[in-house]
Formats: structure tokens, sequence, C-alpha cells
């Protein structure tokens, strides 16, 4: 009887064990894939990114087109070892022309933010970046001091994410979608002072050089509504930039 039992307990471990092997992964392991579908280590350190495409803003109103950039720029230097999700960091800059128009421009050269009006008050810099950085936090979130939780997984754009809760060594929250399937970053999230703000990202291409993985569609929204569209035509990672285009207009003497 014995002999008859040891062998059924044997296959019993070997039908347990691959099934302890198939647990579902850890909030930590989603994240780390994702970084590694983006690009690992160029994502994590970058550098620098300029990006190139157009842009649609959107009446909340209304939710009809209001204007269209059809030469919407971005420059960025980045900073590693970033601590704070929703304040401003390392160095940017971004243009919205429509023809020969500009239709708003702001920057940030690691102190100071204007935008096409001038410089603008500290106060309202802070408020002003706080609404929108947040997805460079991604970069950090394996690092000392974050915690990284799971939130209900859901579906965006007709692919399933999972959620994951990341919170930085201050308690600020940020929400990251990661697609189940590929691993790409489709989904952001975060309260802001203009309302719930989530980004959406589709179209992602790899650049061949870098192994850098791009969203080319980018849609932003506060409080459920549609506040504009960014389709980016073109990327280039870790290239020099000009440091003139991270430099401060010059304020008029009174």
């Amino acid at each position: 009887m014995m002999r008859c039992l040891a062998p059924a307990i044997l296959l019993a471990l070997s039908v347990l064990t691959p099934l302890s092997a198939q647990e579902e992964p850890t909030a930590r392991e989603v994240v780390a894939r994702g970084l590694d579908a983006h690009g690992g280590d160029v994502f994590l350190d970058p550098k620098t990114l300029q990006l190139t495409g157009t842009a649609t803003f959107f009446d909340p109103a209304t939710g009809r087109a209001r204007s269209t950039a059809d030469d919407y720029r971005m420059w960025r230097e980045f900073d590693r070892g970033r601590k704070e999700a929703h304040g401003a960091d390392g160095k940017v800059r971004i243009i919205a022309r429509q023809g020969d128009q500009v239709l708003f421009e702001v920057g940030y050269d690691g102190a100071t933010t204007w935008t096409q009006d001038g410089i603008m008050p500290k106060e309202k810099a802070d408020a002003y970046w706080a609404s929108n950085f947040g997805f460079g936090i991604i970069r950090s979130a394996l690092d000392d001091g974050f915690t990284l939780s799971f939130a209900p997984d859901r579906n965006v754009g007709g692919h399933p994410v999972s959620l994951i809760r990341i919170t930085d060594p201050g308690g600020q929250e940020t929400l990251f979608g990661f697609d189940k399937q590929s691993g790409f970053i489709r989904y952001m999230a975060f309260d802001s002072s203009r309302g719930f703000h989530e980004r959406i990202y589709d179209d992602f291409m790899a650049l061949p050089e870098s192994g850098w993985v791009q969203a080319r569609s980018v849609t932003l929204l506060y409080d459920g509504i549609v506040s504009n569209t960014v389709t980016w035509q073109q990327a280039r990672i870790g290239e020099a930039i000009d440091p003139a285009i991270f430099t401060p207009p010059q304020e008029e003497d009174e």
C-alpha cells in the first residue's frame, strides 16, 4: 500500500509545482517588465528627449477642437533619482505653433518657469507643474523609498492592463497601467489642482538605434474631459540640446 501511495504523492507534488510557478506577478515585477518593454537602461536614464509632432486642443464645455498645433515640440533634460512625483524636475520646454503663430510656450530651466507671457511666479509655477508632471516618476519606481501596490485591473482602449499605484517617499500617488501582453505603459493618472488627471498612451514605436519605445499617441484628460491629444512623429534620445533652448527670456526693466 505504501509503495502505491508514494508515487501518487510524487505525482500530486509534480502537478502542484507548476501551479505555484504560475503565480501572478508582484507589483514590482509588473513595473520592472514595463521598464524593460520601454527600453530598459536607456528608458531609465535617457539623459535627453526631443519629440516633434502635432497636437489638438479641445473646448472643455463643448468637446469641439479649439485649436490645432501643426508644429508641437518638446525638449527634455532629465535628472536621475527623482523623488517627487508631481513637482518640476530637470529641464523642459514645449512650444505649440500653428503656422507662424505661437499658440503657447512653456519652459523650465531647473529654477525658473516661463510662458509666452513671460516669467511665471514660483507659487503659480509650482501649482502648474504639479498638475502636469507625473510620468517621469516611473523611472524611480523601483528605487528605495517608493511603495508599489495593485489597484483593480482595467481595460484601456481595448487592452487589459495591470494597474499599479506608485507612492513616492513624500506620499504622492500615481497610477500606471501596464499592458498585460506587451508591458507597455498605456495609462497614467493622479489627483491635481485641475482635477483628476489621466493620460492614455497608444500607437507605440521602437527606435532601432536605442531600443527606446515611444507612444506616438497621447490623450490628456481632466475629470474625464479630454483636454488635448498629441501625436508624436519623431523622437530623438540622448542627443545634446542647445542650452539656449532652456534659457528663460530676459525680463525687461521697468
